[in-house]
């Protein structure tokens, strides 16, 4: 089998525009240049990908699967490319990304050890703020990219990709009567004192949907810092909600809530239309294609405590759902210059 780079590219335009004369002038070829490069693809692959109905084309069943995967074909390509053209000139390469407080930065120290590999001269500046903080820094130029949660308003020019969704968790001290329980029932929650971090982008989603005949949650101490009140939970003062992969002080456990009450999707954001600079392209291409699922498994393992490694998976098997879900990358854009996502979910 032959694969022609190009013909993939023109291939994946067409998946996110489902229009063939959208397709051809966002790769700028003429449109039956790139009908004639999908087709040839077609026959290497030997089915056809897509559905043509007179005004509607739509992926088949061959297409929708063999998608994900000539998605990540384009982006290796395309980070050898911009590897081969200049990643080995001694220039800094600033990348200066915003996280949520919810958004541990240990859930991206990995990527950024990739990207250090192929860009030497990588200078990474991390930024800490709340969701609608981060948009204004995006679009002020303050920061390159951000991760939020799902509970956030976006406007027109800012592109998002769905990462990963990932449950919360009680997090309390490991003498805390509650550290011995396999999985916290709802009812359990009324009578708990917790720790509420200022700001919170999930408080009022806990309360609605664990306190929905209740006068909610005892809310006794506060801090606008997470790390406040992970030493103050180590110490006794009550429990907290934290999101499964967050890393944790070694006298916190983590103890699932029934029925995962309360979920969110992690997304990736950055400026439309804004030319990327080679560091925040490779960031946003191997943040898209990442495993995800793999590296929030490690984080989880790597904060259970050592005696309980081998059966930190205890909890799901009990009847907790998977710790996370893989949304998976929204369909690249197939043009030399990196791919963006429309705002609307899919």
């Amino acid at each position: 089998m032959r694969l022609q780079l190009y013909q993939v590219r023109y291939f994946l335009a067409l998946a996110r525009t489902l229009n063939f004369t959208q397709a051809a002038k966002q790769c700028n070829v003429t449109q039956p240049a790139l009908t004639k490069a999908v087709q040839k693809l077609e026959e290497e692959l030997g089915g056809a990908l897509i559905h043509r109905e007179r005004h509607l084309t739509q992926l088949t069943e061959l297409g929708k699967m063999i998608l994900p995967t000539l998605e990540k074909i384009f982006a290796a390509a395309e980070a050898v490319r911009l590897q081969a053209r200049g990643y080995q000139k001694k220039t800094i390469a600033p990348l200066k990304i915003g996280l949520v407080p919810s958004v541990s930065a240990a859930l991206i120290t990995e990527l950024l050890l990739e990207l250090a590999k192929i860009i030497p001269d990588l200078r990474i500046d991390l930024r800490e703020a709340d969701a609608n903080r981060l948009v204004a820094m995006l679009l002020d130029g303050e920061i390159n990219a951000a991760l939020v949660g799902d509970a956030v308003e976006l406007p027109e020019r800012i592109d998002r990709w769905p990462l990963f969704e990932e449950r919360y968790v009680l997090v309390v001290s490991r003498e805390h009567p509650m550290a011995r329980r396999t999985v916290i029932p709802l009812q359990d929650l009324h009578e708990a004192v917790f720790l509420e971090r200022v700001g919170c982008d999930v408080a009022g989603r806990f309360k609605q949907a664990c306190f929905a005949n209740h006068p909610g949650p005892k809310v006794v101490h506060r801090s606008t810092e997470e790390r406040h009140l992970e030493q103050m939970a180590s110490a006794g003062f009550g429990a907290m909600l934290a999101p499964e992969h967050a890393p944790r002080l070694p006298l916190l456990a983590a103890i699932p809530i029934e029925g995962d009450p309360i979920r969110r999707e992690v997304q990736l954001l950055a400026v439309a239309g804004r030319q990327y600079s080679p560091a925040l392209d490779a960031f946003i291409k191997v943040a898209r294609v990442r495993d995800w699922t793999s590296a929030l498994d490690k984080l989880r393992r790597a904060s259970a405590p050592a005696s309980n490694k081998d059966n930190v998976g205890k909890a799901d098997a009990q009847g907790a759902s998977a710790l996370v879900q893989i949304t998976g990358p929204s369909p690249a854009s197939p043009c030399p210059s990196l791919s963006r996502a429309s705002n609307r979910r899919c």
